[in-house]
């Protein structure tokens, strides 16, 4: 994002009732096209939104937080059940209307693990397994299948057989046949992208031997053997889930007599360290006794339980693994996100608290001076203003009531409103009007610096109101020769709506005190264009206001920071500033600041590298403008996401408190700001509202932001309509004439 190739264009878009230039081509299709073009700003953020909360969601459901049911139905009576499937074996075979039973031959072992693959333990089975040359079958569900598909390519790849064990594991007694398909296709589906097989061999969760088959659970087994699997139990139980001792899970384990088992065993679900072990003794133990350990299919001389998955069948099962192995991956780092945000979001709150406050202290003893006399010497106040004519008069007789000498210097950058006529027309003393042709504000206000009489330059936009004794507190600090610009604190006048009440705690909290703060750090970003004062040799030294950037104010602040000058912050000049008072008028506002504060970073990019003044300013200054002014509003709506996934899914009581200790730490700072501002707590009533909406629409306007910054787009200084109702407080409204206003005709 190189500041000189997305240099924006610096002239204004003609008034709306303006006449258009007699050989202006006409576009009848450009309104359309701007509104076919207006959505993508809420339509890209929007989508990406909804990829996350997707991502969110397939991994909440492979990990069973969405969809799970850990209900078990009780035993019932088992009348219903054939005498011959109670006191049968544990391959119970119900295809094709068929309603028998099979037990393995003598001998013949088949070790058979529930829950898995566990990335844990799964590995240590399968090394034990290999070692003595036996194979077992693997009942895995779905979820883990999904989550560790090279465990179960590795189990086929061995010998062994695998079965499924549904998906998420529920009681299928509870299920309907809808959701009983759904358990077995999705499982399947998983078997074929991790290994390219299906199987037909199927272990329902929570059985146990063919006699504890009941009234509930055989309906459901008659089901799964239209579906075309073999259901298999077990006829030998190790236990080992209750970790009772290696030697107790090998007595478990081992069938009497000589007689052929299927034995159960699990190879995840916890800590499976006893089962590793028995395993390790079971085997040599028992193939020395004349055991052989074989999969199903093998103990029974029937054919594979396993069927090759190809073609379309193949690619769901890959484009499934595929995508939640991107959706564990896109969470992990969803996850680190939210720890970086959430140590920002405390590193910052902790730094304004600590540092805000030290400030305050230092610049409210009694005996602080910035110098060894108090400025007295006059200003210019320069006020670049176009098409302001609704606003102008309430700025101009402000500043004609300070109680410092100042000369007004009004600077028309081509209003077609009759804003220089209107100033005019009001004959204020020392108050001067300078026209151009429209070239932006930039050239508006170093076309004012180069008509300023005085070396003490203050700079306000044309919708703000100062206080009487705003200019005499804001040059105060130039006592100190070392002082080359001034922060003023900014405020807004309109605050009665609740988008202007949201953006009163913004200027508060996340300006007024960040200033404080930046001020002690010696890394202060940005002079608002609202109220802010330079020294003219300063100003001169960097070659005055550049239009490189969109956010002109920004860009200077950080010039004056790497030509060694301090920059400090003046709590008591305050102005008072027209917020924007519609969402439309908000977003045109913060997208130029966003995307300005890019563009500066990224001009003054080579002070991280540089030494002296300007090295510290990029080695400090640049680092915490792009984490709290850039990287964290960017990922903090993934706070939200946190937390309307934990509500609907999560541990909801957890989640609304970790939301809740949030929002306290953030009332906390707020009411501190509010408090050392002398600002009235009643707005903060508002603050949980701002935090889940306003945060939303910033995220969106600094996601647009970056999108503009990366495809090297272009924006257009942007005019917000004003209404005029802003006075310093205790000043007297002045009254205008009729047709004044809004209905005063523009002027060439």
């Amino acid at each position: 994002m190189a500041a000189r190739t997305n240099r924006p264009r610096t002239s204004r878009p003609p008034a709306p009732d303006a006449p258009a230039a007699p050989d202006a081509p006409t576009t009848p299709t450009a309104p359309d096209a701007r509104r076919r073009r207006l959505p993508m700003r809420f339509l890209l953020p929007s989508l990406l939104l909804l990829a996350v909360m997707a991502m969110l969601m397939l991994r909440g459901f492979v990990h069973s937080e969405i969809l799970a049911d850990h209900r078990i139905r009780p035993p019932a009576a088992t009348d219903q059940v054939p005498e011959k499937i109670l006191d049968g074996g544990p391959v119970i075979d119900t295809r094709g209307g068929r309603t028998t039973s099979l037990s393995l031959p003598d001998h013949r072992l088949v070790l058979t693990f529930d829950d898995g693959p566990d990335p844990q333990w799964t590995p240590k089975v399968l090394d034990v397994l290999k070692k003595h040359h036996a194979h077992a079958v693997f009942f895995v569900t779905g979820t883990m299948t999904s989550r560790h598909p090279d465990l179960v390519r590795r189990m086929v790849a061995e010998g062994h057989e695998v079965g499924v064990h549904t998906f998420n594991h529920p009681d299928l007694a509870y299920q309907s046949k809808k959701r009983i398909d759904w358990e077995l296709s999705q499982n399947q589906l998983a078997l074929a992208g991790a290994a390219g097989i299906r199987t037909s061999l199927f272990r329902p969760p929570y059985s146990s031997f063919a006699d504890a088959m009941d009234n509930e659970s055989w309906p459901v087994t008659e089901y799964i053997g239209t579906r075309g699997y073999i259901t298999v139990v077990n006829n030998t139980d190790s236990e080992d889930w209750q970790k009772p001792g290696v030697d107790e899970i090998i007595r478990r384990a081992t069938p009497r007599g000589g007689k052929g088992a299927v034995v159960l065993m699990h190879d995840s679900g916890g800590d499976r360290h006893q089962t590793v072990q028995a395993l390790d003794r079971f085997l040599p133990e028992l193939q020395r006794r004349g055991y052989e350990f074989e999969n199903l299919s093998e103990a029974l001389g029937a054919p594979s339980a396993h069927t090759p998955v190809t073609g379309v069948d193949r690619w769901k099962g890959n484009a499934w693994i595929f995508l939640v192995q991107a959706a564990d991956r896109i969470t992990g780092v969803l996850v680190v996100g939210l720890a970086v945000i959430g140590g920002l979001v405390l590193t910052r709150f902790g730094l304004m608290l600590l540092l805000s406050g030290a400030h305050a202290r230092r610049v409210r003893r009694p005996d602080f001076r910035w110098g060894p006399a108090p400025v007295t010497e006059p200003v210019s106040v320069l006020v670049p203003a176009y098409n302001e004519a609704k606003c102008i008069e309430n700025t101009v007789r402000s500043l004609t009531a300070s109680e410092h000498p100042v000369e007004v210097i009004v600077v028309d950058d081509g209003s077609s409103d009759g804003t220089a006529r209107l100033v005019e027309s009001l004959r204020l003393p020392d108050v001067r009007v300078v026209r151009q042709h429209n070239a932006g504000k930039p050239a508006a206000l170093n076309r004012g610096l180069a008509n300023a009489r005085h070396d003490l330059i203050v700079m306000m936009d044309g919708d703000t109101v100062f206080e009487p004794a705003t200019v005499r507190e804001l040059v105060q600090p130039f006592a100190d020769p070392r002082v080359g610009a001034v922060a003023g604190n900014a405020k807004v006048g309109n605050r009665d709506s609740l988008i202007g009440a949201w953006q009163h705690i913004e200027y508060v909290m996340g300006f007024n005190l960040d200033r404080r703060m930046y001020d002690l750090l010696r890394c202060m970003p940005t002079i608002p264009g609202a109220v802010g004062a330079f020294r003219r040799s300063a100003l001169e030294r960097v070659g005055g206001m550049s239009d490189d950037t969109l956010a002109e104010d920004t860009d200077i602040t950080m010039a004056l920071h790497r030509d060694g000058w301090r920059v400090v912050y003046a709590e008591k000049a305050r102005a008072w500033t027209e917020a924007p008072e519609s969402v439309q008028q908000l977003w045109s506002q913060r997208y130029r600041w966003s995307y300005g504060t890019m563009q500066a970073i990224w001009k003054h990019r080579r002070a991280l590298v540089e030494r002296g003044p300007s090295g510290r300013f990029g080695r400090v200054g640049l680092p915490l403008v792009a984490l709290f002014m850039v990287v964290a509003p960017l990922l903090a709506p993934l706070i939200d996401v946190f937390l309307l996934y934990g509500v609907i899914f999560g541990p909801t009581q957890k989640t609304v408190l970790a939301w809740l200790g949030v929002l306290a730490v953030q009332a906390v700072c707020a009411a501190y700001a509010f408090r050392l501002d002398r600002e009235r707590m009643t707005h903060l009533v508002s603050l949980p509202l701002q935090q889940i909406l306003y945060r939303q629409l910033m995220y969106v306007v600094l996601l647009q932001s970056w999108i503009t910054a990366l495809v090297g787009g272009r924006l257009r200084w942007q005019k917000l309509r004003r209404t005029g109702v802003v006075e310093a407080p205790g000043s007297i409204p002045q009254q205008r004439a009729a047709g004044s206003g809004s209905e005063r005709r523009p002027v060439g």
